[in-house]
């Protein structure tokens, strides 16, 4: 079974799209693991990785300013 995602609203945008992560790693070019790594907390996401990632869920509003959010310099 695949780990939750750390963010609420990546896990409610790949549930009503019915999304693997693989599939999600599919649109946004990346390993399986690296998108499972960003969307549980273990890897922090550059700003493409994290933008690509809206994008490819169709998350049009801004994220939070807090820690599950952040990302880091490419």
């Amino acid at each position: 079974m695949a780990p939750n995602p750390q963010c609420a609203a990546l896990a409610a945008a790949m549930n009503k799209q019915g999304l693997s992560y693989a599939q999600v790693a599919q649109r946004i070019g990346k390993s399986e693991q690296h998108v499972i790594d960003i969307c549980t907390g273990a890897a922090t996401p550059t700003t493409d990785e994290f933008n690509a990632l809206a994008r490819a869920l169709g998350i049009t509003s801004a994220p939070p300013h807090d820690a599950a959010h952040s990302t880091k310099s490419t």
